[in-house]
């Protein structure tokens, strides 16, 4: 039972390590006296870390509620906080169905040895590999921004505190208390959305190894070899419903955390554009604030993204099929082959709540509705 989890996607080695470390995901074998002071662990934790700085921003925000510029400093992560609260609940309570999803995706990948179907998961590897270090590095800067440029005796983030911040030594332990949350949160917020976006490109890489499969299913084999064939096409309908057992797992575990991403997102993009257009005066606490909009506009993006591609993937398997030299084979191979290509026709999407598919589609929505929302806002501090 080593520190590092291990997969055979670097993504998701990083956010499953990241996660056992804060005590979210507690390793296998673990005995059951030792699993309830990880548990413990895991609730101090979040409590010095996370619930004790919602609590102080919610009571912040309603000493300065009326002004609008006030505000939107305080939600701008208040809202992010409370959506990581709600990443952390579902994880927690559906932490058997993603542990069979993860298991059955890897030994599901590791299995394949043909040199082709290698290139397509070390690209997938890579693909979420690249992703989650561009994620990383928006994020690093944001928290060091936050945490280097203030105002004398100023915190990283506005909130209500019961005594006076600006005296030593209260001033020092609470800007420690700030930054700390900031870069441990900021992590794991990382790790709990490449955990999902991973999940989905895996499950994309699946349905591309099922239509890699039935293209050479016919691959050096004579027309009267209809034994092989067929066995063949059994294992692409095998790997073809574990995929898509797969894509389901993915949808009810996280489609309504999704949605609830979703909506935070598009709040936290208007708001933070709104910060940016209201604070043009202070060039150096703009980066932060700008690295922060690009931050949260690169995480619903990935979302998309990987949704799209997925969808994109599963529409291929039907042309797939009809492209391998079907017409070599027996009626039965052919009857076979054509149910395939009908059950292929039913294409796998990944909704938020059910409401909207994931596509790049819905990503340019978002940031139109966002823009909208954004317009509004000024318009109101305008008449305010």
């Amino acid at each position: 039972m080593g520190l590092i989890v291990q997969n055979i996607n670097f993504s998701l080695r990083f956010s499953l390590t990241a996660l056992k470390m804060a005590g979210l995901w507690a390793p296998d074998g673990m005995q059951t006296r030792k699993k309830a002071l990880y548990y413990c662990y895991t609730f101090v934790f979040f409590v010095f870390l996370l619930d004790t700085l919602i609590v102080l921003q919610v009571i912040d925000l309603y000493l300065i509620w009326g002004n609008l510029p006030l505000m939107t400093g305080t939600a701008l992560v208040l809202f992010t906080n409370i959506s990581q609260v709600t990443k952390i609940i579902n994880l927690l309570a559906r932490r058997k169905h993603i542990e069979f999803l993860i298991k059955d995706t890897n030994d599901g990948l590791e299995v394949m040895t043909s040199s082709r179907a290698r290139e397509l998961i070390k690209s997938c590897d890579h693909e979420t590999r690249n992703q989650q270090v561009i994620f990383l590095l928006v994020t690093f800067v944001t928290t060091v921004g936050w945490a280097t440029i203030t105002d004398k005796n100023g915190l990283p983030l506005p909130a209500w505190y019961p005594y006076d911040t600006s005296v030593s030594p209260a001033y020092e332990l609470t800007y420690m208390h700030q930054t700390l949350s900031i870069m441990i949160v900021a992590v794991l917020n990382i790790s709990k959305d490449s955990l999902v976006t991973t999940l989905l490109a895996q499950t994309r890489c699946r349905l591309g190894l099922v239509g890699l499969a039935l293209t050479n299913v016919c691959s050096g084999l004579m027309p009267e070899q209809e034994a092989i064939v067929k066995n063949r096409l059994r294992i692409c309908v095998q790997q073809h419903q574990r995929a898509l057992r797969a894509a389901e797992i993915l949808q009810e575990c996280f489609s309504v955390p999704t949605f609830a991403q979703f909506s935070v997102s598009l709040i936290i993009i208007c708001v933070t554009a709104f910060q940016v257009l209201s604070h043009t005066g202070n060039v150096m606490r703009l980066i932060p604030r700008c690295t922060y909009l690009l931050n949260m506009i690169f995480q619903v993006f990935l979302y998309c993204y990987h949704g799209h591609h997925l969808t994109v993937e599963s529409e291929e398997l039907a042309r797939r099929a009809y492209e391998m030299p079907w017409y070599m084979c027996s009626v039965n191979v052919r009857r076979s082959i054509l149910i395939m290509m009908i059950r292929c026709h039913r294409i796998v999407k990944f909704t938020a709540g059910g409401f909207t598919t994931l596509s790049l589609a819905t990503f340019t929505a978002v940031i139109k509705l966002s823009y909208s929302m954004l317009t509004l806002l000024q318009q109101v501090n305008e008449k305010i």
